[in-house]
């Protein structure tokens, strides 16, 4: 009998053993990213690089963040000016993120996308920045530079652990 034991441990103990944490396969996500323009911003002076949001930009950034409120960012980011960082702030404010600034002039760099990669991401960005990010992204010219009075643009990118890549624009006005 005991040397019947010793067999059944000797065969249940021999084969394939459970995998350790680094032969664990790595389950890949889908990226989404999210692309606002900054609201409507002051006009008053037309010399003014950096102007903040007007009255009705105020009330339109409070609308994204309510647009937004199913949806849980990983990361938000925006350019450094005053009308995108407080169109960010908005929305970072009603989930507790913090806003990160990009350079419009390094888009999707290699950086980016390590950071990105697998996360649910928001970039406040502008009328002619959105789009060409948006066209880097997939890869080809797909997008055009938006009419300045245009504030409720939405872009919506996937990208699949495949790399298909998958956008849509939706106006929300």
């Amino acid at each position: 009998m005991k040397a019947f034991l010793i067999l059944l441990f000797s065969f249940l103990t021999s084969g394939e053993t459970a995998p350790t944490k680094s032969e664990t396969p790595v389950q890949e996500t889908i990226t989404t990213y999210f692309f606002i323009r900054h609201a409507e911003k002051d006009e008053s002076d037309l010399r003014n690089k950096d102007p903040r949001l007007s009255a009705e930009g105020q009330e339109r950034a409070k609308k994204w963040a309510e647009v937004f409120k199913e949806v849980e960012f990983d990361l938000i980011f925006s350019s450094d000016y005053d009308r995108t960082r407080t169109t960010a702030t908005a929305i970072a404010h009603t989930q507790k993120k913090e806003v990160e600034i990009y350079d419009p002039r390094e888009l999707f760099d290699p950086q980016f996308q390590k950071k990105t990669k697998g996360k649910t991401v928001l970039v406040v960005g502008h009328s002619n920045t959105n789009p060409a990010f948006v066209n880097l992204i997939l890869g080809s010219e797909k997008y055009k530079a938006l009419d300045e009075k245009e504030y409720g643009s939405l872009f919506i990118v996937t990208v699949a652990p495949s790399g298909e890549k998958i956008s849509q624009v939706l106006y929300v006005n």
